[in-house]
């Protein structure tokens, strides 16, 4: 039973060839059950709130990723209920590295994305921040 409507799923590395990436994204997704927003998560130990990888995006992009992964558990939901990300990157020399680490996770997921150039995040050493939105679905 497919629990959500996936939109006109692709693969980057089809539709953009020239950049190597390799992720499962739609064009949209129509989800079935009860919503989870998180908020944009950062390469941070959300336990002593301690910033992790300076310097690094593809590592600050594993630690969030991470994160995501944890709170989406905590609230009942899974990775492979992503609907929407939204990719902040404070600069694109950065993407390369934050969409191969992210591709990782999403692998076969189909979310929605974004992507954003900013030019900070709310502290200094973060590079990346990502924000996911989810569904527990219906039993």
């Amino acid at each position: 039973m497919t629990v959500h409507h996936r939109i006109r799923p692709f693969n980057t590395k089809e539709t953009y060839p020239e950049q190597k990436l390799n992720n499962d994204l739609s064009q949209g997704v129509v989800a079935r059950g009860t919503t989870v927003f998180l908020r944009g998560q950062v390469s941070q130990d959300l336990d002593t709130r301690e910033c992790l990888h300076v310097g690094d995006a593809g590592l600050q992009t594993r630690k969030t990723m991470e994160n995501i992964k944890m709170l989406l558990e905590e609230a009942g939901s899974k990775m492979e209920h992503i609907c929407r990300i939204v990719v902040y990157v404070t600069d694109i020399r950065y993407r390369e590295a934050v969409y191969q680490e992210m591709g990782k996770h999403i692998q076969g997921v189909h979310p929605c994305s974004t992507g954003i150039v900013v030019p900070a995040l709310a502290r200094p050493e973060w590079v990346v921040e990502i924000e996911a939105t989810a569904v527990i679905p219906d039993a």
